[in-house]
């Protein structure tokens, strides 16, 4: 699952982020887990008066958003979490457990100061991208979560 700064940066610039939405989860190379709670955050930020202004911007994130969803396993988080400073990044942890999902993608550090948590690896961008092309991980790894999907309903 990717954090929104991902999304962001991916709809933004090339580079890893674009890489990991466009290339692996667009692809449907690896798998997307989504939340109502985690799908809101990605409409507000993406839809904000700063990106509103660009309409290639908008169109793309709303392109973006509408494969994502069609792709994704969504879930009803089944965990309260409260670990991070932000605590409006918790919804990523809580849907990362539920989903039992292998890795959290974010270019948040500041807030996600933390490597793992139980199961779920808390990896940059670079890191998922190298990750994802090592020999080490094949890529049916990425390409379900490890859990049984749980979709809510």
């Amino acid at each position: 699952m990717i954090d929104t700064n991902v999304l962001v940066s991916a709809l933004l610039t090339k580079g890893y982020s674009s890489k990991i939405v466009y290339e692996l989860i667009l692809s449907e190379k690896a798998k997307l887990c989504l939340s109502p709670s985690v799908l809101k955050e990605y409409v507000n930020v993406l839809f904000r008066e700063k990106f509103v202004k660009y309409p290639s911007f908008v169109a793309s994130a709303e392109v973006v958003l509408a494969k994502m969803q069609e792709l994704a396993v969504m879930y009803e988080p089944t965990v309260k979490i409260n670990l991070l400073k932000d605590k409006d990044d918790n919804k990523f942890l809580e849907l990362a457990v539920t989903a039992d999902a292998s890795y959290l993608v974010t270019g948040n550090k500041n807030d996600f100061q933390i490597s793992a948590y139980q199961t779920v690896k808390i990896v940059t961008p670079k890191e998922c991208w190298d990750k994802f092309n090592t020999t080490d991980f094949p890529p049916s790894y990425f390409a379900e979560p490890r859990a049984k999907y749980r979709k809510s309903k």
